[in-house]
């Protein structure tokens, strides 16, 4: 079946203008994810906010209970005992000047996930115009700028499942929650943790609406737009 003719029999099975409770929406988007692959799931939220202002800027972590289902490649800009620390917590690489050159020379950036500790910081910063664009900059408002007693449990708690997510310059978020190949269960409460995340991040300075829609979509399918009517806090 042909990538259009697969996107077109998912999409004969959902309704564009239902908004799904995610009871039901949960294993219908493991039903439409029908992809040669194991698809990611992801939620897209679209908010109520004017990224235009400083104090309207959404941003923050989550630790998903059942992780990503991707292996997740950390890179940790440190250097003597919180570089060892790194090294022995799992970290996939240990970013010292040559590393940051080749970022800078290269546009290298074969990794996943960053970290710093707060002394490398102005180095980091010579990488900060590729870094960022990409996600990748380490920021201490997303929990990536850590003292060098804590890199090992940011180095597990990365492996482990946990998410950063930022608003665009549109007003929108998107968040990976797992894998299609995921339990609905798995997906549920992944999906739980993510908006009570999201919820926890509402700027003061916002007013009505903070979440104006949600969207559920895998990979390579249609997305259903889901009702959050039971999430009170979100209207």
């Amino acid at each position: 079946m042909s990538e259009g003719k697969r996107y077109r029999t998912a999409l004969a099975k959902i309704d564009r203008e239902t908004d799904y409770t995610l009871t039901d929406a949960v294993p219908l988007i493991k039903q439409i994810s029908t992809a040669k692959f194991d698809e990611t799931i992801e939620m897209h939220f679209r908010l109520g906010i004017d990224p235009r202002h400083s104090d309207q800027q959404v941003r923050s972590t989550v630790m998903l209970p059942h992780g990503t289902g991707k292996t997740v490649r950390v890179l940790v800009f440190a250097e003597g005992e919180a570089a060892r620390a790194a090294e022995a917590a799992g970290a996939d690489i240990i970013a010292d000047d040559s590393v940051i050159e080749r970022i800078q020379k290269e546009n290298w950036m074969d990794f996943d996930a960053a970290l710093a500790t707060p002394s490398m910081m102005p180095k980091v910063g010579r990488v900060a115009r590729i870094l960022g664009p990409r996600g990748l900059m380490p920021n201490p408002k997303a929990g990536t700028v850590v003292q060098a007693e804590d890199i090992e449990r940011a180095v597990q708690e990365l492996k482990a499942g946990r998410v950063e997510f930022r608003n665009d310059k549109t007003g929108n978020l998107h968040v990976p929650v797992g894998k299609a190949s995921f339990s609905e269960q798995q997906l549920m409460e992944n999906v739980q943790a993510v908006i009570d995340a999201v919820m926890r991040q509402r700027p003061s300075s916002v007013k009505g609406k903070y979440v104006r829609r949600l969207i559920i979509t895998p990979t390579m399918g249609p997305g259903l737009r889901v009702d959050f009517s039971d999430y009170r806090t979100m209207m």
